[in-house]
Parts: structure tokens; C-alpha cells; sequence
């Protein structure tokens, strides 16, 4: 069967926004990348999770589990292991966290993994219960601090809502985002959340991040009413960036098909720049050179190449 454009159009450029964000984060100092990192926090975790969710049909079943587990908690621990060793050598601080504390982005896989889990419980709850409970369960965790990034435990119930609405649309419901007026009204509200971001510079972007209880972000009993616009809030985000990613097939499409070896292994370049901090970033030229920075990173990683001498490691395959 043939690939949907669409859906590789969408990792690609979520798996983009990733490694961009990721690599500007040292340098929120200049106010249009502040700005840039918290609009991009705002929705791309969410769409790349909700994706994720999309493509959990087949999952449940005994013989899905154990493959995932391959798939999945396998490639993390060596990961863990590889990532704990690269920071030692390179100087990083902190390279001894706790073995339960995911290095990286590497909170990913551990929460991909629960949320096929805990889709064998909620895929039996119509969405309309279902996912009011994943909401109830992620505003509720937040009041716990014992929940938090061990085990990326936070982070999975945090976002588990996204996956699951990403579980129960439908194609044709996602085919109704690319009519007109809707996507209009996505680039308008993209447009104006940057604005806002950029007269306002100072929103807390942990709220982004999902890993941390309220008592450590400092809102005590208000932390669920403000988990809850977040939600509402990256929702409509979403949305608005599914409407306007494109459907057609273009040179760059098959890269799409391998953002899991880009999203494991650009910290490997990201942690070296940040280490030895390579770029001074203080002039629009500058950010013309993050952009580039960005895109080589992805192209790089995106090679056959690069595929053939990680398979053994990400796929658990010959090369």
C-alpha cells in the first residue's frame, strides 16, 4: 500500500520543530527565539502524539505488547545507557541522573510504551467518557508530587489525552481540517498565538513540558485550572497546525518515514553544542544559521546511510 503523504508531511515537520526547539533553548536571552520556543512548545509534542495515537490501532492484544516492548524499551535502555556515557565524555553536568530518569528526549519511548498499555483499558471506554477521564487523570496528577520524572510518570498521564483523541479520529475527520475556512482560521490563530508570545515573553514554559507537579511550578490549587487551559490552549493548537499540513507528496516526504532515528539521535549534536557552546546568537543572520543548523541535522540523520548503521540498535534488525 502506498504512504500517506500527509502523515510523513506531519512528522517531518513536527520532528523539525523538535530539533529546532531543542537547539534554541540555550538562547531565549533574544526575544524572538523566546518566542519561537514557547509557540513551538505549545503543539508539538501534542501533534506527535496524538499521531502516534492515530497509528495505535492494532494495539492491545498480547502479541502487540511483547512487540512493542522490543520496539520500544529495548532501543531505551541502550539509549539510556549510550546517552549516560556520551554526556560523561563530552562534560556535561548532571550525566549521573537517576537510572529511573529518562536521559533526553528519551521519555518518549517510556511513555509511547504506557500509553499502549493504558489503551487497552480506555480503547474499551467510548471516547466521549474516555477521554473526559484521561483529561480528570492529568489534571489529578499534577496535585501529586511524588508523580514527576522518574519513569517519565508525569509526562505519561500528562499527555495521554492527546494519544487518545489521536486513537479515536477517524481519517475523514482529519480530511475536514483541510477545508478552507478552517485552515485559514489555523494560520490566523498560529499567527496570533506567536504575537502573543512575543508581547508577552514571559509565560512559564514548564507548563509546556508536563513533567512537573504543581507545587513545584508554584501554583499550588490553581495548578489544575491552568493545566486545563494548557490543555484547551495546545488543543486548538494542534488543530490548527493538522490543518495546514500539506497532503501532497514532495521530494522531501520520505523523510517523514524516519523521524524515530532523528528524534534518538540529535541530541547527540545538540548536547556537543550546547557543552561547548559553539553558536553566539544575537542577530536575525544568527537565527538564519539555527534554521540551517536544523534542517542539516534532520537531512543528516534522515540518510540511508544513517539508517544502516543504527538499525541494529533502534530496530533490533540487521543492517
Amino acid at each position: 500500500m502506498e504512504r500517506d503523504a500527509y502523515f510523513d508531511n506531519a512528522r517531518l515537520l513536527m520532528i523539525a520543530f523538535v530539533v529546532f526547539g531543542h537547539l534554541i533553548q540555550p538562547y531565549q536571552d533574544m526575544l524572538f527565539l523566546q518566542m519561537s520556543y514557547t509557540w513551538i512548545y505549545t503543539f508539538h509534542m501534542p501533534v506527535f502524539i496524538f499521531l502516534a495515537g492515530f497509528f495505535a490501532r492494532g494495539a492491545g492484544n498480547k502479541a502487540a505488547v511483547e512487540k512493542l516492548a522490543k520496539k520500544l524499551l529495548l532501543p531505551f535502555l541502550f539509549f539510556q545507557v549510550i546517552y549516560t556515557i556520551y554526556y560523561f565524555m563530552i562534560g556535561k553536568d548532571g550525566w549521573m541522573e537517576s537510572i529511573l530518569v529518562p536521559q533526553w528526549a528519551l521519555w518518549f519511548l517510556l511513555s509511547l510504551f504506557c500509553w499502549h498499555i493504558l489503551l487497552i483499558l480506555f480503547k474499551r471506554i467510548r471516547p466521549s467518557l474516555g477521554i473526559p477521564l484521561a483529561v480528570f487523570i492529568g489534571l489529578l496528577v499534577g496535585y501529586l508530587n511524588e508523580i514527576g520524572g522518574a519513569l517519565s510518570l508525569s509526562r505519561t498521564f500528562v499527555f495521554f489525552p492527546f494519544f487518545l483523541i489521536g486513537y479515536w479520529v477517524t481519517k475523514e475527520q482529519l480530511a475536514v481540517l483541510r477545508q478552507i475556512p478552517i485552515r485559514i482560521g489555523g494560520g490566523l490563530l498560529l499567527i496570533a498565538a506567536g504575537a502573543l508570545f512575543y508581547l508577552y515573553p514571559d509565560i512559564p514554559t514548564d507548563w509546556l513540558l508536563g513533567s512537573k507537579s504543581y507545587a513545584v511550578l508554584g501554583a499550588g490549587e490553581a495548578g489544575g485550572l491552568i493545566r486545563l487551559l494548557v490543555y484547551l490552549f495546545s488543543g486548538v493548537m494542534m488543530i490548527s497546525v493538522l490543518a495546514l499540513i500539506p497532503n501532497k507528496k514532495m521530494p522531501f516526504t520520505k523523510y517523514g518515514q524516519r523521524t524515530l532515528y532523528v528524534y534518538l539521535l540529535h541530541g547527540f549534536f545538540i548536547q556537543w553544542i550546547r557543552v561547548d557552546d559553539l553558536f553566539e546568537v544575537s542577530n536575525s543572520l544568527d537565527v538564519l544559521g539555527l534554521l540551517i543548523v536544523t534542517l542539516s541535522i534532520v537531512m543528516v540523520l534522515s540518510q540511508r546511510w544513517m539508517l544502516r548503521i543504527w538499525k541494529p540498535l533502534i530496530e533490533l534488525k540487521s543492517p
